[in-house]
């Protein structure tokens, strides 16, 4: 299956008074046309920073990104802006990231009306067309953000996104800030419009249960660094790093008979900023010992899961 995107030792760093902060630190990953990658972790991880680096909304620091075989690491503007075409963001807040000086109508066409190819007649079209699919309704086109609950403004931001018909699509936490049953009718939405249009998806959440229903493969990240990967299934079935064990306790299960084993994580959150080499979950495993000190990569436990742990074969005897 063709690699629509590819990303080689990926970094951003932000400059601090402290010093450097590394928000994205020596990620690698590809994603296969029309699957969907989730990428997960604890708050301040650096999920987010890496799907804005993806499509340039921020520029990285070092490594490679591939579109298409193609290396858009350093793009000027007029390529930029022809990449935006292909390449698009449903962003976590949908109060936030929609003008509120802007109708649901002028929202929506404004993609097209960029690009400049477009006659007003085809916009005015082809943005019926998508309020449909996304299902807002024609009495919902000149309203105003204010005037919208979140879900419908989540939808806005889904059909400003996809109105293009864009390959590839960041999608930031894109129901977590909407209620349980509005949560449910978004990501279903999501995945037909995956499967009708062909999309590729990075998920970003917080929230396992949502990545396990939607994802393909799962991406696990710690303090800006990738330390598990592999298929959906195979990590809620078979998770070897000790922090992915310790997320995958803490999910909640709807049973007040069944007895979890909760794996409490202590110690101090290493500091993102100037991190000292070696694993940046040691302080806070119980495993860890002395050759954790040292950094450590990626490696191949069989059938492509990829865990970053130098006792990941002692720990999971």
């Amino acid at each position: 299956m063709e690699r629509l995107l590819e990303v080689q030792h990926l970094k951003k760093y932000f400059k601090t008074p402290g010093g450097m902060l590394h928000a994205v630190d020596d990620v690698s990953f590809h994603i296969e046309k029309g699957k969907t990658v989730g990428i997960v972790g604890e708050s301040g991880c650096g999920k987010s920073t890496l799907g804005r680096t993806l499509i340039h909304l921020l520029e990285s620091t070092d490594g490679k990104i591939y579109f298409h075989g193609e290396d858009i690491t350093h793009v000027d503007k007029h390529k930029l802006r022809k990449l935006r075409e292909h390449m698009q963001i449903i962003f976590q807040d949908p109060f936030s990231s929609l003008n509120p000086r802007m109708t649901t109508v002028e929202t929506i066409e404004e993609p097209l009306r960029l690009t400049g190819r477009y006659g007003k007649e085809e916009i005015r079209e082809l943005t019926r067309k998508m309020m449909e699919t996304v299902g807002l309704d024609e009495r919902l086109y000149h309203a105003y953000p204010h005037e919208l609950d979140g879900g419908r403004r989540q939808r806005i931001g889904i059909a400003r996104a996809l109105i293009l018909n864009p390959e590839f699509v960041v999608c930031d936490e894109p129901v977590s800030a909407l209620d349980v049953s509005i949560q449910a009718q978004i990501l279903n939405l999501m995945q037909d419009l995956q499967e009708e249009r062909n999309f590729t998806y990075v998920f970003i959440t917080h929230d396992l249960s949502v990545v396990r229903h939607i994802s393909d493969e799962i991406c696990v990240m710690y303090l800006g660094q990738m330390i598990e990967k592999c298929g959906a299934k195979e990590l809620f079935e078979n998770p070897l790093h000790p922090y992915t064990k310790a997320l995958l306790s803490a999910i909640p299960i709807p049973d007040i008979h069944v007895k979890r084993n909760r794996i409490i994580l202590k110690g101090e959150i290493t500091s993102p900023v100037e991190p000292k080499p070696g694993c940046r979950f040691a302080a806070r495993c119980p495993y860890c010992r002395e050759e954790c000190s040292i950094p450590q990569s990626l490696q191949d436990m069989g059938e492509g899961h990829m865990v970053a742990c130098g006792r990941v074969k002692e720990i999971n005897r």
